[in-house]
């Protein structure tokens, strides 16, 4: 925002820059000094026509009124317009306001013009009291000279210490003012000059803004594709482990009921009743194994489940062990937190080994599936009212094994109670 070329104009004229005096000030001084000059020039040569008596009084007043001329355009450059100023040049001004004080008498009407800038200048260098304290110097010392003149009445020399008293008070007010302006113009300049910094940093906090929201965005963009391959990982290796677990378990199956009917073969003619028992024997490990293989298919199904993580994950599968033999229920208790993908796909094996343990051995009549979320866990329980487990049968399973070797490697724990005829609870703590 800039100012108006004739504010620019007046304020180089009226302001005080680098510690110089206004160039208004500087005008006024040469001026004055040349027309005190002019004076004096034209007031040394008429010495001798000037009567005897007075010719000496005379002489001085002039000669003196030309050295202190000569002396204040000496000072002159090097009196100080600020407040600051160091004690040398503190000192030039106030010896500037003693040699001009006598060309009061021989400058003429320009001589009272730098005695005001003397004021002036103290005002600015010793502030108000200062500027005062010279006021009413040069109104005594223009009062003094008056009254020494002859040729004056005393009531002619109190109007002149009058009128330079009054000269030098509007000097001084005149000096106030402009110094005033000053201040405001540079108070001004100063919040323009911070006003536009602000908006240069507000715009570079704009351009930074949407910089960090480009790269925010992106940053979601590659969580979201980080996301999608965990995901895709955890499946891929939960689909690995329980093909494995599937091997084995139907693959022992399939080996003792190849067993039993190789015995039958071999027992058909020798012992009939031997050959029929392996054969009977070989049909309950067949629906045992069928049972087995519907189990694992119903265990990878949610896999393939769109759009259910979560809780709804959890319900859907204790739902789908659900029959007309057995009741499941299905609770949760707080909100479920942010759960990575690891922890989530061990909290589905918790439920999906608990139920699985309930309708395979404890022909329970009613299973619990109860999940307790918090924001530091995960705690997922599973409760039937079946004939429970015998002491040690829990140590050894391999479900149950397999089920503390995934927990320890997610930081868990997996509690086991049960004991014959009492049911059973399975409860796993999954840390976040």
């Amino acid at each position: 925002m800039r100012q108006p070329r004739s504010m620019r104009e007046l304020e180089r004229w009226v302001g005080f820059s680098d510690g110089r005096a206004p160039i208004v000030f500087r005008v006024l001084f040469w001026a004055a000094a040349g027309i005190c000059a002019v004076v004096l020039a034209g007031a040394l040569p008429m010495i001798d026509q000037v009567p005897p008596g007075d010719r000496a009084l005379y002489a001085v007043i002039s000669w003196t009124g030309a050295g202190a001329l000569l002396l204040a355009a000496v000072l002159w450059p090097f009196l100080p317009w600020r407040r600051e100023a160091p004690a040398l040049r503190r000192a030039a001004s106030v010896a500037f306001l003693v040699v001009s004080l006598p060309l009061l008498s021989p400058g003429g009407a320009s001589a009272p013009i730098i005695v005001g800038l003397a004021v002036g200048n103290a005002l600015v260098v010793f502030g108000l009291r200062g500027a005062l304290a010279y006021t009413a110097v040069a109104g005594l010392l223009g009062f003094a000279i008056s009254a020494f003149n002859p040729r004056q009445t005393l009531v002619g020399a109190a109007v002149n210490g009058t009128l330079m008293l009054l000269l030098c008070l509007v000097l001084l007010l005149v000096v106030i003012a402009i110094f005033q302006s000053h201040s405001r113009a540079e108070e001004t300049r100063r919040l323009l000059s911070d006003l536009e910094r602000a908006h240069a940093d507000l715009e570079q906090a704009h351009t930074d803004l949407e910089r960090a929201h480009g790269e925010l965005e992106q940053a979601h963009t590659e969580l979201e594709r980080h996301a999608a391959r965990s995901r895709e990982l955890a499946v891929a290796e939960e689909r690995a482990r329980m093909a494995r677990d599937m091997h084995d378990s139907v693959g022992h199956y399939l080996t003792v009921i190849n067993v039993g009917l190789q015995n039958a073969q071999r027992y058909r003619t020798v012992r009939p009743e031997a050959a029929w028992d392996e054969v009977s024997q070989a049909r309950e490990l067949t629906l045992e194994a069928l049972t087995d293989t519907r189990r694992w298919v119903r265990a990878l199904k949610p896999l393939r489940m769109d759009g259910l993580q979560g809780p709804a994950a959890l319900r859907v599968l204790t739902e789908s062990f659900g029959s007309d033999d057995t009741g499941v229920a299905f609770t949760m208790t707080g909100t479920w937190p942010d759960v990575d993908e690891n922890r989530e796909l061990v909290c589905y094996r918790v439920v999906q080994e608990g139920l699985t343990n309930a309708l395979r051995h404890s022909r329970a009549r009613h299973i619990e599936v109860a999940l307790d979320c918090t924001r530091d866990r995960v705690q997922v329980t599973v409760t039937d009212d079946g004939t429970g487990a015998a002491p040690g049968a829990t140590e050894n399973g391999f479900g149950l094994r397999g089920l503390r070797e995934r927990l320890h490697g997610v930081g868990g724990a997996l509690d086991v109670a049960g004991h014959a005829g009492e049911g059973f609870t399975l409860k796993a703590t999954v840390p976040l």
